[in-house]
């Protein structure tokens, strides 16, 4: 059987900080690269670690799954006024629901969650999110980590999202095949790590890139909110942000929303300034929500499957629990659903 002295040893450090380490001592004062040596070094030598424990031993991993905490990066009010986010979460609990899996729901706060309530579960789904820091932790007090509609962009833990990059990618490809010049982008700037990244949401890259590539990048196209949390992206931010676009001098022809909240927030600008959908401006949107449809005129939209991302969340759970030891990353596939508020290019 290892021993803590041989992790020490093979580590560089002492027995007692790998105990610490391994016993997630929260007064524990050590770098992250070291902290990550021991615990990749215990699980390489075996060592019966709060992440190898559950073994299956011939047992099926839905047995293995009795207690599952879910991470929200938003909070409770945020999450309503997404259904998109409800979606996600409901794809979980329906997965868990099946599995006869206890869930415990934990939403965002200035605080993190008590680590006793992590390493009491068979595994942690995070949604949404994270900053470095966060994850690090999160990592460091959680048998069984997935997380589901971010990427953290670390090889080692498993994630399944959308890739919205791309997705942004083939809407402007589309919107220049059906003849759009002066394309608008409403959205908002990446809040991480404690600060705010201008330019950095995934959506806001591909636009400026594809914009930049196609030496058509417009500055005053770009409308941005600096809101925090799930807040950047509700109807009144888009409806703020669509005011700026259409009181340019030269308004865009069609605007890209992050969201189909946002989406809403921007039909409401338009009509005050006494323009038609798609006839004067048009507008194009991520999410479909259940209401896009109804929408007078019905929203075009880049249609995500949060339910599906919720389902394959607890599946990468489940094959953790099965032994897998390599960390996987799944993207679901986006798919653009034309309707009335947007020119089809391939109609015209």
């Amino acid at each position: 059987m290892v021993t803590i002295k041989e992790i020490a040893k093979a580590v560089g450090v002492s027995p007692a900080t790998v105990s610490r380490v391994l016993n997630y001592d929260p007064a524990l004062s050590i770098s992250p690269v070291k902290r990550q040596a021991i615990i990749e070094t215990a699980e390489a030598l075996n060592y019966e670690t709060p992440r190898n424990r559950n073994k299956t031993n011939g047992q099926p991993a839905s047995s293995l799954l009795t207690k599952l905490v879910i991470v929200h990066f938003l909070e409770p009010s945020d999450e309503i006024a997404d259904p998109y986010y409800i979606g996600v979460r409901l794809g979980i609990e329906n997965r868990c629901r099946d599995l006869r899996t206890e869930i415990v729901k934990v939403f965002h706060s200035d605080a993190l969650p008590e680590a006793s309530l992590l390493e009491d579960a068979s595994g942690v789904i995070v949604i949404g999110k994270h900053s470095d820091n966060e994850i690090e932790w999160l990592a460091n007090h959680t048998r069984q980590l997935v997380f589901a509609d971010f990427d953290p962009k670390d090889d080692r833990l498993d994630s399944v999202f959308a890739d919205v990059g791309l997705a942004t990618q083939k809407i402007l490809e589309s919107l220049r095949t059906g003849g759009y010049k002066r394309i608008g982008f409403i959205g908002s700037h990446e809040n991480l790590n404690g600060t705010v990244q201008q330019f950095a949401e995934r959506r806001c890259v591909a636009y400026i890139d594809w914009q930049k590539r196609h030496e058509s990048f417009d500055p005053a196209l770009l409308a941005l909110s600096d809101c925090s949390s799930g807040q950047s992206l509700r109807l009144d931010t888009g409806y703020r942000l669509a005011c700026d676009l259409l009181a340019l001098p030269e308004r865009p022809d069609v605007i890209i929303t992050s969201n189909d909240n946002m989406a809403i927030g921007t039909y409401r600008a338009i009509r005050e300034f006494g323009l038609a959908i798609p006839d004067d401006i048009a507008v194009i949107s991520f999410n479909d929500i259940p209401v896009a449809q109804f929408l007078t005129p019905p929203l075009t939209t880049v249609r995500i499957h949060g339910e599906h991302i919720g389902e394959v969340a607890v599946d990468l759970l489940l094959e953790r629990l099965s032994g897998r030891p390599y960390g996987k990353q799944v993207r679901i596939a986006t798919e653009l659903i034309w309707r009335d508020s947007c020119r089809n290019p391939l109609e015209s």
